[in-house]
Parts: C-alpha cells; sequence; structure tokens
C-alpha cells in the first residue's frame, strides 16, 4: 500500500500566543493574560474551538511563570451566550454536539486552575457563558450584565448546572432559574450569590483586575487546598445522564427549533410564542 509523503506545508498556528481560533484574543498585561471572546458579528456564541481556545488558555497560563493569572472577558455588551448552535463561523470544523462529546468545554479546567481566573461579566450572559463565570474563581459583573440558563429550552438535561446552582444559590432557586429560563439583572445575580461583585460598567475591567491582582498575592500552595476543599463541596455532575440527553430526541428538536426560531414540538400550541424561547 503506498503512501503520500509527509507535505512541509503542513498547517501550524501562528507564533506566539494564538489560541487555535480568531475569536479568542489572548493579551498580556505584565503578570495578567486578559482572554477576551471577540466575536461581535455573532454576539460572541461560541464555536467549539472558542471553547477548547479558553481550555487552552488556562494551561497555558498555569504554564507560564511570567503570568500570574488570567482575567476573562468579552467585548461590546455580550459576555458569552454559549454554544454557537447555527454552526458558524470560520473556524468550525465540526458541529457542536459532536464536539461536546470530545469535551472540548473549560469549566473542568477553570475550576482546577492553579492560577487564578477572574471572569469579567461584561454584559449578556448565559449558557455555558455563565457555567465559564460559575467556574472561575472570581466572577465581577458590569451592572449592565444580564444572566440566564436555557438548556431545557433546548432540550437538554444539563446536570452540570443543576448539580452547581443547587450547591451555589439551593434547589428552590435553582428550579426558578432552570424551568422558566428567566432573565436575572446583575444586582439579582449578586443578592442570589451567582457573581461576587456587581461595579458600574465603565469600571468593569479595572475593578475585576483588582480583585484578580488580590487573588494572586495568596500563597498558591495554601490557596490550592482550599480550591480542592471547594470543588469537593461543589461535586460532581451526572455526565452520563446529560451525555445521554444530548443525543436524544427532545435535544434533536431544541437544536432544530433554534435554527428555524420557533418554539419546539413539546411546546402545548397555546403556549407556543414567536421566535426563540
Amino acid at each position: 500500500m503506498s503512501t503520500s509523503p509527509v507535505s512541509d506545508a503542513t498547517p501550524r498556528p501562528p507564533e506566539e500566543d494564538w489560541l487555535g481560533t480568531p475569536y479568542l484574543l489572548f493579551q498580556r498585561e505584565g503578570p495578567i493574560a486578559i482572554c477576551t471572546l471577540d466575536r461581535p458579528e455573532a454576539r460572541n456564541a461560541m464555536t467549539p474551538a472558542m471553547y477548547f481556545g479558553i481550555r487552552y488558555a488556562v494551561s497555558r497560563v498555569n504554564e507560564d511563570d511570567q503570568l500570574a493569572g488570567m482575567l476573562i472577558t468579552g467585548t461590546g455588551d455580550v459576555f458569552a451566550p454559549g454554544g454557537d448552535l447555527g454552526g458558524g463561523g470560520a473556524d468550525n470544523w465540526m458541529t457542536f454536539v459532536s464536539a461536546l462529546s470530545m469535551d472540548i468545554t473549560p469549566f473542568d479546567s477553570l475550576r482546577t486552575s492553579v492560577k487564578p481566573v477572574v471572569a469579567a461579566v461584561n454584559g449578556l450572559c448565559q449558557g455555558g457563558g455563565l457555567q465559564i463565570a460559575l467556574c472561575s474563581d472570581v466572577a465581577v459583573a458590569s451592572d449592565r450584565a444580564t444572566f440566564r440558563v436555557p438548556e431545557l429550552f433546548r432540550g437538554i438535561a444539563d446536570t452540570y448546572y443543576s448539580q452547581m446552582l443547587a450547591r451555589l444559590i439551593g434547589p428552590v432557586r435553582t428550579r426558578d432559574l432552570m424551568f422558566t429560563g428567566r432573565v436575572l439583572t446583575a444586582s439579582e445575580a449578586l443578592e442570589w450569590g451567582l457573581v461576587a461583585r456587581v461595579v458600574p460598567h465603565e469600571e468593569l475591567l479595572d475593578s475585576a483586575g483588582d480583585v484578580l491582582a488580590q487573588c494572586c498575592r495568596t500563597a498558591p500552595h495554601a490557596r490550592a487546598v482550599i480550591k480542592s476543599s471547594l470543588d469537593s463541596y461543589v461535586g460532581l455532575y451526572d455526565r452520563i445522564g446529560m451525555n445521554t440527553s444530548m443525543r436524544g430526541p427532545e435535544a434533536v428538536e431544541g437544536f432544530v427549533a433554534f435554527k428555524e426560531r420557533r418554539s419546539p414540538q413539546w411546546v402545548h400550541p397555546d403556549l407556543r410564542v414567536d421566535g426563540r424561547l
């Protein structure tokens, strides 16, 4: 059997701080790395490469002796709305559902990061974007930010959310947030315990940077023990149940309905609304 010779023109990423997608920026400001979701034309809807890029950014910061911690934020009036269910993006190399089966999400990487990670939530924050904020060490929100968990409208039994939220805000508020898909304001998110601080929008990056600097001054080994203790409290989620749900008929209908901008078929005809849920 013949084989083709390996080409010297094998694609390689550009030099310096490249995260594998044009929609993530990695900038250095002294000892602080800033990872910015930068896809304004799609309101920062996250492609699989963007999810993986954040995961890679965490490992990059942890391995770089010149960096003490990382700040995550978004562009415009959006932090992160979650995955791009429409499958768009110049970096789109596979379907979103297929990519999730490869565990490209950065959530556990954020929870276990050796160096501190602070989320500067600059605007709309929902789906996977809210998970990023929750899994960061501290979330600082703009007073313009909003928060939502729409997964059940997409037919997905997101047990990561149900496990984490029940620990953070209690089962009563978790049911309210997940079953109704309601939108929380920044002040409500602070009251519920979804974020640590709310600041005026124009002060967000400076305030989040100050919080990160304070975290970076703590003793790393002692901090790791505290992180381990907190991680044990949050606990593990039902990965098998969630993965089974994502391959089921409700998730298929949820994705189709989202793309077609309509209510899913499981909604009673008298309760359907125009546009997406």
